[in-house]
């Protein structure tokens, strides 16, 4: 095996980990994207091909990166919901992927948002509905990203082909 098929095949690797990184918090998600587009344009032996699917490719990762930060934001302010909350969230949702396997991130996540919003509010209804908005946003900012991570993602299979083919 040479080493452009090395760095390609590790490249793909890299790349599938960054788009499940999208959904799965845990994961590296876009900033590995780009990584491995950049190791693939530069060692990949695709020539100006790796470049553009570097370029075509890093837009679409920005982008998503920053739609899902948009998104959520803006959501989280139209029905104001403190960072804090968000943070305890994710600290709660972190224990919970040891505690309880496969679910617990999302589950931590959703008591500690529930939690955090009902000391803050001192009202369990007004908690459970502005966890609810909060889920419904971080859900639509990583939709976004997801699939501008697997358009990111399919540029580089088509600069695969292209790259084949040449």
């Amino acid at each position: 095996m040479n080493p452009e098929i090395a760095v390609t095949v590790l490249c793909g690797l890299a790349i599938l980990v960054g788009v499940a990184g999208t959904i799965i918090p845990v994961l590296p998600g876009g900033i590995l994207i780009g990584l491995s587009l950049l190791t693939w344009a530069l060692w990949g032996g695709a020539g100006t091909t790796g470049w553009v699917v570097f370029g075509i490719g890093l837009v679409f990762v920005l982008a998503g990166m920053a739609a899902g930060a948009v998104l959520t934001g803006r959501k989280l302010k139209e029905h104001s919901i403190p960072s804090r909350s968000v943070l305890v969230g994710l600290v709660l949702g972190v224990a919970g992927m040891f505690v309880i396997p496969v679910v617990g991130l999302f589950v931590g996540f959703a008591a500690g948002l529930l939690l955090s919003e009902l000391l803050r509010t001192r009202a369990f209804g007004t908690a459970v509905a502005s966890s609810w908005a909060a889920l419904k946003a971080t859900g639509l900012g990583m939709i976004v990203e997801f699939g501008l991570a697997c358009l990111a993602a399919s540029t580089w299979v088509i600069g695969l082909w292209v790259a084949s083919a040449a």
